[in-house]
């Protein structure tokens, strides 16, 4: 029987939250969960990994990610084990890796960004035309690869039996890059595309200094702090922060816009969020439109007053 292979993404040594939604997925799927994953410590993985059948961990040298050496071994690995199946996350990285895998495996197809998944009856949703529209899928071809969106499938509970263990060498051809350094960012920001409560800023904001008022906010919520293009643009804000169809797809429980006007860029990037306020001094802003709670005001006052509430609660 086929089996369904899951690509277990790290950071560093953190193991994602989202990571467990795809093995939500295969879980569910009623076949035999064959989770891959890079790493020469695995064995520190291991309750996240129970209820799987086998782990296959790539073990051996440096596996800092290297796109080439990465799509290689997990091709070989989708062959090997008859992973006719195979999912990830759609993170930068997925994004990535995927089309590389899927373009290594003969007779495969990709589809990225899925928000619905019926693996029985081979039928998958995905967003298309920058989100205006949601287009179902058939594959045909005899290998399935595709990405889930964060934040949009459960987790699935299994049986807490350990995973058969295969330790496989990684692929290392030849290739015409190299990664010289790695520099990390200093400071513990929280992943946009898995956090469950989001605070974004835009050209309302005025500056970069007045960005520590919605710091401030989204520490208490323990929140990610992200931003529109206009205030990228404006340099209010860094790139890691942009939300949007040119940035990153959002999908949390909870999305406070802060002087974000709402253009149509923008809201591709965070129209899944279960629930949106907006807080513009413009009452005729399209953010408005969307939001499920509007607030209609300066910013520089609503924020402060909301952080001082919530200080008050907890």
């Amino acid at each position: 029987m086929a089996n369904i292979g899951v690509y277990i993404e790290l950071r560093g040594d953190e193991f994602k939250k989202s990571n467990r939604e795809a093995l939500g997925v295969a879980k569910r799927s009623g076949k035999d969960v064959y989770a891959v994953l890079f790493s020469n410590n695995p064995e520190q993985y291991a309750d996240e990994l129970k209820g799987v059948a086998k782990a296959i961990r790539v073990n051996g040298g440096d596996l800092t990610y290297d796109p080439v050496m990465y799509s290689d071994t997990l091709a070989k690995i989708i062959k090997e084990y008859n992973l006719s199946d195979f999912v990830g996350v759609c993170s930068a990285q997925g994004k990535d890796l995927f089309p590389r895998v899927a373009a290594k495996v003969e007779n495969s197809t990709l589809l990225n960004d899925c928000l619905d998944i019926d693996l029985a009856n081979n039928r998958f949703t995905k967003p298309v035309y920058a989100g205006k529209l949601l287009s179902d899928f058939i594959i045909e071809d005899d290998y399935r690869l595709f990405t889930i969106r964060p934040n949009v499938f459960a987790p699935e509970e299994g049986p807490e039996t350990q995973p058969e263990i295969a330790d496989v060498e990684p692929v290392k051809n030849e290739t015409k890059s190299k990664i010289v350094e790695i520099i990390r960012s200093a400071s513990k920001k929280i992943d946009l595309q898995e956090a469950e409560i989001i605070v974004s800023g835009g050209r309302g904001m005025k500056s970069k200094e007045n960005f520590v008022i919605i710091e401030e906010l989204a520490s208490l919520l323990n929140a990610g702090v992200g931003a529109s293009r206009a205030a990228v643009d404006s340099e209010y804000a860094t790139h890691d922060m942009q939300v949007g169809q040119t940035g990153k797809v959002v999908n949390p429980k909870l999305y406070i816009a802060c002087g974000i006007s709402g253009a149509i860029q923008h809201f591709v990037g965070m129209k899944t969020s279960k629930v949106i306020v907006a807080i513009n001094k413009d009452p005729e802003a399209p953010i408005f439109k969307k939001a499920d709670y509007g607030i209609v005001g300066d910013l520089f006052k609503i924020v402060p007053m909301l952080t001082e509430e919530l200080k008050k609660a907890q």
